[in-house]
């Protein structure tokens, strides 16, 4: 039976609607319109779109930009720190020209900030998932106020950069979500680096880098262990105003994108016209020797090989004992030390990852054949490779060799020279002559040319600056000017930490890795070598967990420095005298850090071979690590109490005031009651999150201490207490 003509045509007028209203799409807002929840904009070849979402199981809502084919395919994310927390919001463009999302309430819980005032504005989302905010009549696409890609999530698109805009200051990287239900900034970034070369790095708050790809060298990041597909094209740019990286298609029919998912891995993944899923091309780590620095210092990753880590031809295993039960992270040190003997020279290592740029010079135009001269002629120059396969340009590197690995790709012809001593230049051990496999026969005939070399340039560096025989069995690296200055970005006040009457403390890498803080004394301190030299004794003989731990000192010519273990919650005081940060300090936090003090006392004290006077203990000598753990600091002014002493005196007092005993402030009488009155003074600051001289009251002008004094004794006056 046909169809009645009624009903073909109310089927056909359907169709037609519905093509109608998908051609129609909108894809851009302007000033009279808003979108709400369930209305978006759709790009105009329909391949993004923008709306509100909300992610896995979250009840919350977010603005966000997603993949047509695959609605779950969430490429950016406007409000990822401020979620609405129901299904109320509006996105609109305000009365300033800015696009803004409303809540419930209709207030601003995001907007763009442009600096640019346009005069008739529209929001248009763009085939390549672009969202821009631009003058409607305008003809230039590029002419607008703001975009999305100055701004990513965690997705790199084709058409977005990776990097620098010098011009406006902006750095474009990418963040992890928080998780599958979370969008909020995570623990990964992925980020163009552009120290000395670019190089791209995953990075993980808190313990610094997880990957990277090694330095650009003309052509691309060869050291990629996985050869990307040809569907898409790298592009490295660094001039005066730009410094990215981006990538591009080779194809009309090609989509592709790079998400940094919430583990700190990077995918490059494909969709083709007509596909119906992505395809992945590559996988950033990709194998466990794209883990960073897995083979520790000097050491080798090789892929699908046992042992997987080995050390450079020359070098063994600082530790075999670690080395056997695979704890790599100590590395290698050189089996016979450099020192400029004729014979030196360089083994080639082809097919392997350059070292991590750290303790590095560039010389953009420089031959290769230069470059070795150059090398040679520095006694700390350790290697040297091209640093751009097309022409000239040299890189030497000094100190240690960090993050080196075997590259199986066809045609990656990039090469490192490794300096070796006249006695290793001759042998090889396998691995297309490039690396050798240390022996533990070897490795102890080495470790005790190493130690008998050690102890004789530290004496005789120690004697020729007149320093005290004290040194002598104190183990403790030292440290040249100029790796100080490299680590600390030559002493930069963007790493300066802070300053006190001894010098400047400056945060620093050194080229293990291994972040410091590096205190370096003024020639107008009043603390001088007698105060350095204290401390430098003192610390590397005491070792407790309330302590902090010094990793080295430099001296050389009058630079005397001091390099300490990093801590990033700073001092003490940073935190009990800030209004906004003592609140971080629960009771049970202030108990913990006070109990910590008194147990690295007990050790100065008591427990360690040697007593210990500190003689300075205040709140900013009380340094926190990562988990505010209390160390103390600063051994400049502490005294050692010889056999059954128990208590000396002095002209010269030193310290700081309100921290003094009387008897030491008024007599120059010290002992560890000294230290136990600072402590007491330590204990009410921490309570009261007072200073005690900066202390005020209304009723009398004592300070802190006397305070509290006061009030203990009108308490025992009336008969409350005998405290």
């Amino acid at each position: 039976m046909a169809d009645p003509p009624i009903f073909s045509f109310f089927c056909t007028s359907i169709v037609v609607l519905s093509l109608l209203r998908q051609s129609s799409a909108a894809n851009t807002l302007s000033p009279v319109q808003s979108i709400r929840e369930g209305e978006t904009l759709v790009s105009p070849g329909r391949k993004f779109e923008l709306g509100f979402f909300s992610p896995g199981s979250s009840k919350n809502s977010f603005l966000g930009i997603w993949f047509v084919a695959t609605p779950e395919t969430v490429v950016w994310v406007a409000n990822r720190n401020s979620p609405l927390t129901d299904s109320n919001g509006t996105l609109e463009i305000s009365n300033a020209g800015e696009l803004v999302l409303l809540n419930r309430s209709n207030s601003v819980v995001w907007s763009t900030n442009s600096t640019k005032v346009l005069g008739n504005p529209v929001a248009q989302l763009l085939d390549s998932g672009n969202l821009v905010l631009r003058e409607r009549n305008s003809s230039d696409s590029a002419d607008y106020s703001w975009q999305s890609f100055d701004y990513p999530s965690d997705t790199m698109l084709v058409g977005m950069t990776l990097g620098w805009n010098f011009r406006t200051g902006l750095e474009h990287y990418l963040t992890s979500w928080r998780s599958t239900d979370d969008p909020s900034p995570g623990d990964y970034t992925f980020r163009y680096k552009i120290n000395g070369l670019p190089q791209l790095e995953i990075s993980r708050n808190g313990s610094g880098k997880v990957y990277r790809t090694g330095p650009w060298n003309g052509f691309g990041f060869g050291a990629v262990s996985k050869e990307p597909s040809t569907a898409g094209a790298p592009i490295s740019v660094y001039n005066r105003t730009d410094a990215y990286f981006a990538f591009e298609t080779l194809g009309d029919n090609i989509t592709l994108r790079s998400p940094l998912s919430t583990d700190g891995i990077v995918q490059g993944l494909m969709w083709m016209s007509g596909s119906t899923k992505w395809y992945m091309i590559y996988s950033l780590p990709y194998d466990p020797c794209d883990s960073y620095r897995c083979c520790g210092a000097n050491g080798v990753c090789r892929v699908n090989q046992s042992p997987r880590c080995l050390c450079l031809q020359g070098f063994m295993p600082k530790s075999q004992e670690e080395w056997d039960t695979h704890d790599l992270t100590g590395g290698c040190k050189r089996t016979v030390p450099l020192n400029c003997t004729r014979g030196e020279g360089f083994m080639k290592l082809s097919q392997v990852k350059l070292p991590d740029l750290v303790d590095f010079q560039l010389f953009k135009n420089m031959s290769l054949e230069e470059c070795k001269v150059e090398c040679l002629k520095n006694c700390s120059c350790a290697a040297y490779a091209n640093s751009d396969i097309r022409g000239p340009g040299c890189l030497m590197w000094f100190g240690d060799l960090i993050d080196i690995r075997e590259i199986n790709i066809v045609g990656y012809d990039q090469y490192l020279f490794l300096r070796l001593p006249a006695s290793e230049l001759g042998s090889s051990h396998g691995l297309s002559k490039k690396l050798v496999t240390i022996a533990v026969g070897s490795a102890i005939s080495g470790l005790l040319i190493v130690g008998t070399a050690m102890s004789i340039i530290w004496k005789r560096r120690t004697k020729s600056q007149g320093l005290p025989s004290e040194m002598d069995d104190i183990d403790l690296p030292l440290y040249d000017f100029a790796s100080i200055a490299v680590a600390t970005n030559h002493f930069s006040q963007t790493n300066k930490l802070g300053a006190g009457g001894f010098g400047s403390v400056y945060k620093g890498t050194l080229s293990t890795g291994q972040e410091v803080a590096v205190k370096r004394l003024s020639k107008y301190s009043g603390q001088g070598p007698d105060e350095f030299m204290n401390e430098v004794i003192l610390i590397a003989r005491l070792q407790h967990r309330n302590l902090v731990g010094l990793v080295g000192c430099c001296i050389e010519g009058e630079e005397r420095m001091l390099i300490y273990e990093y801590m990033p919650n700073k001092s003490l005081d940073c935190f009990i005298f800030d209004h906004d940060r003592n609140s971080f300090l629960a009771w049970k936090r202030r108990f913990d850090i006070v109990l910590g003090i008194a147990r690295g006392l007990l050790y100065l004290h008591r427990d360690s071979k040697l007593r210990v006077i500190h003689r300075d203990l205040k709140t900013s000598n009380i340094l926190l690590d990562a988990d505010l753990n209390p160390k103390i600091s600063d051994f400049g002014l502490a005294r050692i109490f010889r056999g059954d002493d128990t208590e000396e005196e002095t002209r010269r007092v030193v310290g700081t005031y309100g921290y003094m005993s009387p008897e030491y402030a008024f007599d120059g009488k010290f002992s560890v009651k000294s230290d136990v009155f600072s402590f007491g003074v330590l204990l009410l600051e921490i309570v009261s999150s007072k200073r005690n001289r900066g202390f005020q009251h209304p009723d009398h002008h004592h300070n802190l201490l006397g305070h509290v004094s006061g009030m203990a004794a009108m308490e025992r006056r009336q008969g409350h207490g005998t405290h």
